[in-house]
């Protein structure tokens, strides 16, 4: 049987303790590491989470900001189509005034234009006969146009005026032109002058003959030949073939003409 020492005893129980020891320490610093690696672990991803929520959150805030400018900007199209609806309900309420207006209007002005229709071509047929044909013709295409259903009676209005203003255009201008004329029972090839709506002249074309229309009698009555060259003059003159200038030729009086 073997039997140690006191000396070895002791130091064969030192190393056993300190193998324990080492052996503890050795386990809890491995534990300590796994611990640590752990934690690590676990703050890197608690930091890419967070880093996840900061995303997220920046990407929340950059909507909310986004949806609150689309609201400012509805709000105030919303509110430019309040205002035009406002102005709408005011142009339709308007319109819907200016059509009973039309209505009565359109009423009132159908008696109006065949009044005046009416009336200017009375007063053609009163007037010097100056240009018949043509006068009679735009008289004839009026008094046509006022039973036609095809034509609104704004431009039949428009017509009208347009004659009206024609023959007032009559009154303010000297004209010549060339026509037939029944003289002593006979068709004549002659000269016109009107001077405005004051007096009414013809000539022959060789000038052998001389005339104006007598207002009074309605006919036609030869002047003498010292009218010859001023009727021939205010032919040359309104032809502008000739500079104006005074002319002696005979006129009605005032009450014949309103005759």
């Amino acid at each position: 049987m073997l039997f140690l020492s006191r000396e070895c005893q002791m130091l064969l129980v030192l190393s056993v303790f300190s193998l324990s020891t080492v052996s503890v320490f050795a386990d809890t610093l491995s534990s300590t590491i796994q611990t640590e690696n752990a934690i690590q672990k676990n703050a890197v991803q608690s930091q890419k989470t967070i880093d996840g929520l900061d995303d997220r959150t920046r990407a929340m805030l950059d909507e909310y900001r986004s949806a609150t400018r689309q609201i400012k900007t509805l709000q105030t199209y919303n509110k430019h189509l309040k205002s035009l609806l406002e102005s709408q309900e005011i142009e339709k309420a308007s319109f819907a005034e200016q059509l009973e207006q039309i209505e009565t209007t359109q009423q009132e002005i159908v008696p109006l234009i065949l009044d005046m229709q009416a009336s200017l071509a009375e007063f053609v047929q009163l007037d010097l006969p100056f240009l018949p044909q043509e006068r009679q013709q735009r008289i004839n295409s009026l008094k046509e146009m006022m039973s036609r259903a095809d034509v609104s009676n704004a431009e039949k209005f428009r017509r009208l005026i347009e004659a009206y203003q024609i023959e007032n255009d009559y009154g303010n201008t000297i004209e010549a032109y060339r026509a037939n004329i029944e003289l002593d029972g006979e068709i004549s090839s002659v000269d016109f002058l009107r001077l405005g709506r004051i007096a009414l002249y013809y000539q022959r074309l060789d000038g052998s003959e001389t005339g104006m229309w007598n207002h009074t009698e309605k006919k036609w009555e030869k002047l003498s030949s010292d009218y010859r060259n001023p009727i021939r003059q205010g032919l040359r003159i309104a032809r502008k073939e000739a500079a104006p200038d005074l002319l002696t030729v005979p006129v009605p009086t005032a009450e014949e003409a309103m005759q």
